[in-house]
């Protein structure tokens, strides 16, 4: 039984899965995956703060804006058949109160749920869903959104890095009280040899010379 056991833990197959699962152990205790994955629940948490910072902000450009931006579209005239509303012409665009309460025409009534499957809502009116529609606002707000949102990531770097810089600054300046306290402790300056380029030219300007002088002996 015990050999049995043995020739188990020692098969390839045994093996292979011991080596995938140290592999993707190593894998997930990375210190990479581990700071991604801190950076993308930040991240999220954060998306979450300036998307409510930004709605605040966008309601407020628009303030004054009667009907809001919602309302800005432009309607394209209809070209063929199925860009009319099966009610007719006249009901292509209708009233939020034409939606609650209903149209009626002849003895047929649209009441609330026909009229949604026929209509979309932009800004207080519906539209008929055949209707090819410029909506202005939506695009005048993605536009205000973004420039709020560059602007609010713009102000937050800028003052990370401010803060950032100043931590640094004081760190440097107490280290440098301290050395001049204690000079004996200040590291000395690292004396850098020749790297493999200038030990490569050095080599190939010897050689040159090395010709020049033998070059008369042969001749």
């Amino acid at each position: 039984m015990t050999e049995k056991i043995k020739n188990i833990k020692n098969s390839k197959s045994v093996k292979k899965a011991n080596g995938l699962m140290a592999e993707f152990k190593k894998f997930i205790t990375r210190g990479n995956v581990l700071d991604l994955s801190v950076g993308v629940i930040m991240g999220s948490a954060f998306g979450a703060i300036v998307t409510a910072f930004t709605n605040i902000l966008l309601s407020l450009a628009t303030w004054g804006v009667p009907g809001g931006l919602n309302g800005l579209v432009t309607v394209l005239p209809a070209l063929n058949s199925s860009q009319i509303s099966p009610l007719g012409k006249e009901y292509q665009i209708i009233t939020t109160q034409q939606f609650v309460s209903g149209i009626k025409i002849g003895d047929v009534t649209y009441n609330q749920s026909a009229l949604s499957t026929l209509y979309n809502s932009i800004g207080g009116r519906y539209y008929y869903k055949g209707l090819a529609i410029i909506n202005w606002g939506s695009i005048i707000n993605a536009v205000i959104s973004f420039i709020i949102i560059a602007l609010v990531l713009f102000i937050i770097l800028k003052v990370y890095t401010s803060l950032r810089n100043l931590r640094e600054k004081r760190a440097k300046a107490k280290l440098e009280a301290y050395y001049q306290a204690h000079p004996e402790e200040r590291p000395k300056p690292e004396v850098k040899g020749p790297t493999e380029i200038d030990l490569l030219t050095s080599i190939n300007e010897s050689l040159k010379i090395l010709a020049e002088k033998e070059a008369p002996k042969k001749e």
